[in-house]
C-alpha cells in the first residue's frame, strides 16, 4: 500500500478545479481564501507571487510549481505594483475541470495554470500538517516533464483532454509531496516527522502494513514482530518518528477511512465498520461521533 497515495485519496473532496491563465502585461490577479489548497504553475514567461500576510514577492519563472497548503488569500501579478483583479475563470460548462482566463495587454506575455485541490482540511493528515505553507519546487527533473506535458495539453486541447489534464494536475501534487518528502528524508538535520517516518525501513513498513489492511485487529507486539523488533523498541521508534504512537494513529487512520467510505454511494454503516476494524456498529458509532462530532449515519446523509 502507497501510503502517500492512500493519505491524499482519504483527504480527497471533490474534482481539481484549474484554469489556463494566458496574460500580457500589465496584469494583476486576486485570489481569494478558500477551503482546499492551491496551485501554481509557470508554463511560459515570468510573474511575481504575492503571498498574504505581508510576506515579500517571490519571483516565479518557466518551470517554476507553487503549492499553498492552507489556500490562502494571495495574488500574482507582473509587478507589485499593478493593481489587482479577481480571478474568475471562464469554462464553456460549469461541470468543466478546467476554465481559461485572458487579460490582454501591451506587455511581455505569461501562460500559467492556476487551480486548487479540493482537500478535507478539517481531517488533514499528519504528512500535509508538516509541510510549510508555501512550497516551491524548480528545475525538478521528473515535475518538470509532467509541466511539459500539461502545457501541451493546455496549449491544443484535443478528444480526451477534460479527462487528461485533471490526471496530470492530481500527478503533480504527489510529485510535489514527494518531492519535499524526499529532500527532507535526505536531510540528517531535519527534525523527526513524516518525512523520515515513511523513509525508515521499519516504520515506513509498518505504516504500510496499516494502510493495507486497516480492518486487521493489529497489535503494538503483532507490528513489532513484523519487523524483528521488541515491542516497547519498536513503540518507541514509532512514536519519536511519526509524533503519536502506534495504536493513537492506527485509530486516526481507520476513522479518517471510515469518513472517505461513508461518502461512497450505498456504504452502510455497519459494512464500514468491519472495513475499518469494528467488530460492534455501536463501538464503530462512538468512536466515530468522538472523532467527527456527528454520528455516521449523519455524517453519509451530510
Amino acid at each position: 500500500m502507497d501510503v502517500l497515495s492512500d493519505a491524499l485519496a482519504a483527504m480527497r473532496t471533490g474534482i481539481t478545479r484549474s484554469a489556463r491563465t494566458d496574460v500580457r502585461a500589465p496584469w494583476g490577479l486576486r485570489f481569494p481564501a478558500i477551503t482546499g489548497t492551491s496551485f501554481h504553475v509557470v508554463l511560459e514567461g515570468a510573474c511575481l507571487l504575492m503571498p498574504g500576510g505581508g510576506d515579500p514577492p517571490l519571483a516565479l519563472g518557466p518551470g517554476d510549481v507553487v503549492f499553498l497548503r492552507e489556500g490562502g488569500e494571495h495574488a500574482l501579478a507582473d509587478a507589485e505594483d499593478t493593481p489587482l483583479t479577481d480571478f474568475v475563470p471562464d469554462r464553456p460548462d460549469p461541470s468543466s475541470p478546467v476554465g481559461h482566463v485572458h487579460v490582454d495587454g501591451p506587455g511581455k506575455r505569461t501562460i500559467l495554470l492556476c487551480g486548487a485541490y479540493q482537500l478535507d482540511r478539517t481531517r488533514p493528515h499528519p504528512l500535509m500538517r508538516e509541510l510549510p505553507e508555501l512550497v516551491r519546487l524548480s528545475a525538478h527533473a521528473e515535475l518538470g516533464r509532467l509541466v511539459d506535458l500539461l502545457a501541451a495539453e493546455l496549449a491544443r486541447p484535443r478528444p480526451g483532454s477534460d479527462g487528461i489534464v485533471p490526471a496530470l494536475i492530481d500527478a503533480m501534487l504527489l510529485y510535489i509531496l514527494r518531492a519535499w518528502e524526499e529532500e527532507r528524508a535526505a536531510d540528517s538535520q531535519s527534525p523527526p516527522g513524516w518525512a523520515r517516518a515513511l523513509a525508515d525501513p521499519v516504520i515506513g513498513r509498518a505504516l504500510q502494513d496499516m494502510h493495507a489492511r486497516p480492518g486487521h485487529p493489529w497489535t503494538v507486539a503483532e507490528l513489532a514482530a513484523r519487523r524483528g523488533l521488541s515491542r516497547s523498541t519498536f513503540a518507541e521508534r514509532f512514536t519519536a518518528l511519526v509524533g503519536e504512537p502506534p495504536m493513537t494513529y492506527l485509530t486516526w487512520w481507520r476513522l479518517t477511512s471510515a469518513g472517505r467510505l461513508l461518502r461512497e454511494p450505498g456504504a452502510s454503516v455497519r459494512t464500514v465498520a468491519e472495513r475499518v476494524g469494528y467488530t460492534s456498529e455501536f463501538a464503530f458509532a462512538k468512536a466515530f461521533k468522538r472523532e467527527y462530532g456527528i454520528a455516521p449515519g449523519a455524517y453519509r446523509h451530510q
